[in-house]
């Protein structure tokens, strides 16, 4: 069973980069409300871990998830993934998750402050699995999956900012905690439409926001979204860097450009590629943020 794990870790959720990305997406929302709020002395311990560690088990716990639950369509469509290929069970997956979510939930019990928190984004995340108790009519219609699902996104952010808040006594409604939830949500949601639009060639079977609207209108859609995200970067870093908004917006100059040059030709390249390019930017210039925001401030 080991040595089947290790084929579907390998080929679909890569262990030490998706854990490091549970650490960063944390850390990133973490420290952003801390400096927003004027705190400077982090009291940094097991919990930031076991919260990074939450993140990334929650998402592979999503990922197998969804193995699960397209199963039929990935045997006809992805033939070629571990699941759908025989060379990873259904029962090595079920093996695996069911001791993970264990050790998660002990660990957020036993040693996290907002467990009705993680309890409401578990329930949410088993809602999903199960497509509402909906399945029939929510995997007919791929707006109606994204509606559902993608908030997701959002409630896991929700989870780490009431961690924070409570830690250091910090309000929960506040304009930079809603700030903060957003601006993960908007990568993760540009993301998920972006993956399913292609150039008219391309289109297969699986259907795809281009095949249902057309390639331009969900191009435009994720390039407004885009902008929208970024402002709420910018807000969150004007106070702490005004440098790093100015090199912000030369990287959503860019992704503009490319979504520009996908409207003219879209069989140029896949734009999916260019928003992760655009996206590993823009969340390593907010992770950069915080270093030089502390390094300033003691220099000054």
């Amino acid at each position: 069973m080991c040595r089947r794990l290790s084929i579907y870790f390998r080929e679909m959720y890569p262990i030490l980069p998706r854990f490091a990305l549970g650490m960063i997406i944390f850390g990133e929302i973490y420290f952003i409300i801390l400096l927003n709020n004027g705190v400077r002395t982090f009291r940094l311990g097991h919990q930031e871990l076991i919260g990074g560690f939450t993140v990334f088990s929650f998402l592979l716990w999503l990922r197998i998830a969804d193995d699960f639950k397209d199963y039929k369509l990935d045997c006809r469509l992805f033939a070629h993934r571990p699941l759908p290929s025989g060379r990873v069970y259904k029962k090595d997956l079920a093996v695996f998750v069911s001791l993970l979510i264990g050790v998660t939930v002990a660990l957020n019990l036993f040693f996290m402050n907002n467990f009705g928190f993680f309890l409401f984004l578990y329930i949410y995340g088993t809602l999903m699995s199960l497509w509402f108790f909906s399945k029939k009519k929510i995997q007919k219609s791929l707006p109606l999956a994204l509606v559902t699902h993608n908030p997701v996104q959002m409630i896991m952010n929700v989870y780490i900012l009431s961690f924070t808040c409570i830690k250091y006594g910090l309000p929960l409604f506040t304009w930079i905690n809603f700030l903060a939830a957003w601006t993960l949500y908007f990568p993760a949601l540009i993301w998920e439409i972006s993956r399913k639009i292609r150039a008219p060639k391309d289109e297969t079977e699986y259907i795809t926001y281009s095949k249902l609207f057309g390639y331009q209108k969900p191009v435009k859609f994720v390039l407004f979204l885009t902008w929208v995200d970024i402002l709420t970067n910018f807000l969150l870093v004007w106070n702490l860097n005004k440098g790093m908004v100015f090199l912000l917006l030369l990287n959503v100059l860019w992704m503009t450009w490319k979504f520009l040059q996908f409207l003219k030709a879209p069989a140029r390249f896949a734009i999916v590629d260019k928003v992760e390019r655009y996206t590993y930017i823009q969340e390593t210039l907010m992770l950069l943020t915080i270093p030089v925001y502390l390094i300033w401030g003691k220099i000054g």
